[in-house]
Formats: structure tokens, sequence, C-alpha cells
């Protein structure tokens, strides 16, 4: 009988999958080392179960000790699943910008998760890096795994990763594409992959608001370059040191908005339903192609399964509030139409400004139509609001006829795009749309940023 005595048994030996539709554009082979067939559905496993055994054996991890370790959310999956077959605790240090799917799954695998805020300096106590590293400290008999310099990472790829890759292609890739974030990945498949041909280019994939490619290419760690980031599972504010440069060829930066969007292409041009970290790597590949041939075998590797991002670049909705999704925007009817059957907020003119106030918080709303019996007479937005109640701390009281601003211009649903922009002026914060029915709707400035 064949089986695996326990699930840690069946990590590696990921299929090499030939890429057809997303890659059309590249002469070469392109083969997806697709690691969403590990049991934690990452190639994180990997790397977890080698630092747990290398971490046994050299007495840092004791029986019955905490395993602790800042993640986002893959490393902690297959930490998890390693600690519940050696029987270890589990506390992780999640950033807030990672899904709720991976925090659900680490604490579905029995992990208490700890979420801190994205948005600060590394070294601030409140970052992830730091309350990882203070709780590693505090904790009885608890071992801290820091995968961002823990040698074992890149140890993992070197023994596991690298020898598949060259024994799949029997030798005869010539390009290895992957994302960098911890850096064990890139550097140890690259190290043992150009130990057997020197000639093989390594390329790793960067994104916007990480420091990787400008470092390897000046030497240069510019903070300027640091900024809050959607991508999630590569890019760094800091260098760890299991990012080796010398065995990295370039880097390429790729966008949040076309990371996001070729996740989803993946998914439904390949049938392969992979997370956002894919994305990225398939357009930065595509941003290198003039580097490939027809006679070259490109890898490409795929780091996790699609299903930790379902509520974030599988969801419409969160595209297309940040301007991801991918929709023609021609008309007023086109700007609204996600949200054309929500009935239009809006005051009368005998209201208490009060009212107004309410109403903007409770909707959360910045601009407000206002209405006689006639139809539609003017209009209220926060700048006006505040600089009234500057001048006067009594108008909450007062009708909003006293402080109404000019009537939004109306247009036809058939307006353009172009033609609304130009409505939209420092003095006039919207615009209604004539639904033909006898309502209306708003467009605003958020509308149409979001649009372009």
């Amino acid at each position: 009988m064949k089986y695996a005595k326990n699930i840690l048994e069946t990590i590696g030996n990921t299929p090499l999958v030939q890429l057809n539709s997303v890659t059309k554009e590249i002469d070469a082979l392109v083969l997806a080392k697709v690691e969403t067939f590990n049991p934690g559905n990452s190639i994180k496993d990997r790397m977890a179960l080698k630092m747990i055994e290398d971490a046994e054996a050299d007495g840092r991890l004791k029986p019955g000790g905490t395993i602790i370790e800042g993640t986002s959310g893959n490393t902690g999956m297959g930490l998890a699943l390693a600690s519940i077959i050696k029987g270890y605790k589990c506390i992780f240090v999640i950033s807030d910008k990672q899904s709720k799917e991976k925090m659900d799954i680490l604490r579905a695998v029995g992990a208490e998760v700890i979420v801190c805020p994205t948005n600060v300096e590394p070294d601030d106590p409140r970052s992830y890096y730091s309350v990882s590293k203070r709780l590693g400290a505090e904790t009885p008999n608890s071992w801290y795994v820091n995968q961002y310099d823990n040698p074992s990472n890149a140890l993992a790829h070197y023994e596991q990763t690298g020898p598949e890759i060259w024994e799949q292609t029997e030798g005869k890739i010539t390009h290895f594409v992957v994302g960098v974030g911890t850096g064990g990945t890139i550097s140890g498949t690259a190290k043992y992959l150009k130990e057997k041909n020197t000639n093989i280019k390594v390329w790793g994939i960067d994104t916007y608001g990480s420091v990787f490619k400008k470092y390897h290419e000046t030497g240069i760690f510019d903070e300027n370059e640091i900024y809050p980031y959607i991508t999630e599972g590569i890019g760094e504010d800091i260098l760890p040191k299991n990012v080796d440069f010398s065995l990295i060829d370039g880097f390429t930066k790729v966008t949040d908005k076309d990371a996001a969007v070729y996740t989803r292409k993946i998914a439904k041009e390949e049938g392969i339903f992979v997370g956002n970290s894919a994305g990225s790597a398939i357009k930065g590949m595509l941003q290198l192609k003039e580097h490939f041939t027809k006679d070259d075998v490109v890898v490409v590797l795929f780091h996790d399964h699609g299903s930790r991002y379902v509520g974030k670049m599988f969801n419409d909705d969160w595209m297309r509030e940040r301007g991801f999704l991918e929709e023609e925007i021609k008309t007023a009817a086109d700007l609204i139409k996600n949200h054309s059957d929500e009935p239009l907020v809006a005051a009368q003119t005998e209201e208490l400004v009060s009212h107004a106030i309410e109403r903007m918080r409770d909707y959360k709303i910045s601009q407000i139509p206002v209405k006689d019996i006639n139809g539609f007479v003017g209009s209220i937005d926060e700048s006006v609001l505040l600089h009234s109640f500057i001048e006067d701390k009594n108008i909450a009281d007062k009708p909003i006829k006293d402080i109404m601003g000019e009537p939004y211009p109306i247009v036809k649903k058939s307006a353009k795009l172009e033609e609304i922009s130009k409505l939209i002026t420092k003095e006039n914060q919207a615009v209604l749309v004539d639904l033909e029915n006898g309502n209306h709707h708003i467009i605003t400035k958020y509308d149409i940023i979001s649009a372009i």
C-alpha cells in the first residue's frame, strides 16, 4: 500500500504545468511550479518544516514548546501543520493588510493570531516584526522562528525546490521568475540552479512600496520608496538576510492593480486558482518578455492558493472599490450602474442643518442635494458646513436654505464621462443623473476618480 504516515510527508514534489493563455505574448515555453499542491496550499510548507526540524536538532525548539512567528499567513499555516503533528503550540503575529481568510485559516488549525497595524515602521513597537520578537523573548519555552533571517528558510529550497525544478525540466531551465518576500525561495532555489548551470537567469518580482529593486541596482536602501501597498506576500521594507542579491540577475516591479488583475486572469484563462503573488509574477514576466527567446524554458513559481483571497482579488466589489476591475466606463449610466438601485440621499430646504449633518454621518457621504416642492434648488457639502460652523456655532439649528449652495447640474444617463468630468469643479462637487423614471442619482468626484 502507498500512503503517507502523516500530512508532512506530502510536502514537496509539486507539478510543473505549462501556461498557454496568460503567457501567449512570450515566445518561450513557460512552466508554472504550482506550490498549491502542498498540504498547506503554499510553498511555505517546505521551509516551515525545515526550520522546525533544524531548531529541534540543535535544541532551540524543545518538546511542548511554543512557536512564535510574524507571518503574512502562509508560513504560519506551514508551521501550524507541523506543530499539530509534532505537538507544539503556535502564536502568529500578522499585519492587518492580510486577508481575513488567512487569519481564519490560521485559527482553524489551532493557532493564536495577533493582528498588528501595517502602516508603521518596522522598529515601531506595534509592528508585527517588533511584536513577534517581544513575544519570543517573553514567552517561556518558546522559539521565535524569524523566517526573514533564518538560514533554514533558504536551505529548504536549496535542498528541495531547486532540485525538483532541475529534474522536472531535465536541466533545460533557462530562467527562473519568482516573487521575493523573505528571500528564501529565490535565494535557495537560485543557488542550486546556478550551481548546476551558471547561465540560468533569475528574476525577482518586486512591488511598488518595496525596497528590493533599487537596492539591488544601486546598493541604496531608500526609505522614500517605502509606502503602503496592497499586494501580499512579496516586497519588504527591510532587507532580510535570506535575500542573497548576488544570486539575483534583476528585479521588476509590478503595481497592485496589475497583480490583482493578472491573479484573476490565471484562474479564468488557465484554470489555476492561485494567489496574489502569482499575478505579480505573471505580469512581471510579461514585462521581461524581451529577455526570452523561443528556445528558452522559463519556470515561474506560484506561491499559494486563491482561496486565501476570495474576499479580495476574487471579489468584484473589492476590486471595484480600488478601481482594479477592468470595466469600460463611458457614460453616466456606467458610473452609477453598481448602485443605481439605491435611493438618492437628499434634504429639504426647511430642514435644519443638524439633519443634514446627521445624514452625512449616517450614510458616510460628503455632498447632499437640496430639494423643495419644485425640484432641486440647492446643495450642501461638508466644506460649506465646516466654514459655516466656524463662523456661527449655532448654525446647526438654522434651516438648510440659509447655507445651501447652487444646485448640482443634471445630466442624462447617456452623458459622456468627459462631459461629466468638466462639470465637476472646485465650486461644484457633484452632478445629478436623471434616471428618466422620476428619480435621480448622484455622481461625485470620487466616482470620477474611481472610473479613471
